[in-house]
């Protein structure tokens, strides 16, 4: 077959896997607001990923209310005030801001757990790691996450790049993901790093963190086909945050509302993965 043609194939099938992420609804954003703050001793804030809004969160923050925790999310913005846009750096200081004023507001909130979705983790690993959130954070869980960069962020930036900073801030060689992997990762805050060879948006290796020498650093490697939007969704992916947040909250005791439900089967949860060739 002719290579140009392959070429173009393989270019069409990533363009299609690309549409079928993004969520272009302009209501999207929309959310009715159910957390009680005043009673909030497992608080847990969503971080959605590019291109999205906060309604890909749903099946996710279901299951975690369900649960008894304190789920939120914060509207991050971007073109057209949505789709999460925005420069990495700019957004952590965003959910910064809105992190800080909810613990003055409510002093008593237990300590913060957040789970970011593809460029949503990297907007709370430079939270936590550049922006003093360690201070607030127990534990960063984050799902198909380009920790070192995706290649496909150079399409993006060829499609998107002109009004989209962050799409840069996303390849392999950026600055941004040279300086934000420097130095360790804070000792007290659990990172774990959840990621599918078959990503086809964060490319294996992209999403494996360094673990040498950072004991509260782990991979989880899912087995079987996930795709990079699924990662919101799947029930294996479920399972393995539901270990992750009891072991995060081992301390901190479930609302007397919650029914004690039989322990799931026991997974590879925070197992350090091997090191990326």
């Amino acid at each position: 077959m002719n290579p140009f043609v392959m070429q173009y194939r393989r270019l069409k099938c990533q363009l299609k896997y690309l549409a079928s992420y993004v969520d272009l609804d302009p209501r999207g954003n929309r959310v009715v607001r159910r957390t009680d703050f005043k009673h909030c001793q497992r608080p847990v804030l969503l971080l959605h990923g590019f291109f999205s809004t906060r309604r890909v969160l749903e099946v996710l923050e279901h299951r975690l209310r369900r649960e008894g925790y304190c789920v939120w999310s914060i509207h991050l913005g971007g073109t057209m005030d949505r789709f999460n846009t925005h420069r990495i750096d700019e957004l952590a200081r965003k959910v910064q801001g809105k992190v800080d004023r909810l613990y003055e507001r409510h002093p008593g909130m237990g300590p913060l757990t957040i789970i970011g979705h593809s460029k949503g983790g990297l907007i709370g690993t430079y939270y936590v790691k550049r922006l003093g959130g360690d201070t607030r954070v127990r534990s960063l869980i984050t799902l198909g996450t380009p920790h070192k960069g995706t290649r496909m962020a150079y399409l993006g930036c060829a499609t998107l790049g002109w009004f989209s900073r962050s799409m840069w801030q996303l390849t392999p060689t950026s600055r941004f993901i040279k300086d934000l992997n420097v130095g360790a990762f804070p000792r007290h805050v659990r990172l774990v790093s959840i990621y599918s060879r078959e990503d086809v948006i964060a490319r294996y290796p992209s999403s494996v963190l360094d673990v040498e020498g950072q004991p509260n650093v782990f991979n989880v490697e899912l087995s079987g086909v996930v795709p990079h939007g699924e990662l919101l969704t799947r029930r294996a992916v479920w399972e393995v945050i539901q270990r992750e947040l009891a072991l995060g909250y081992a301390d901190v005791p479930a609302p007397a509302s919650v029914v004690a439900l039989p322990p799931p089967p026991p997974l590879p949860v925070a197992l350090p993965a091997a090191a990326s060739p």
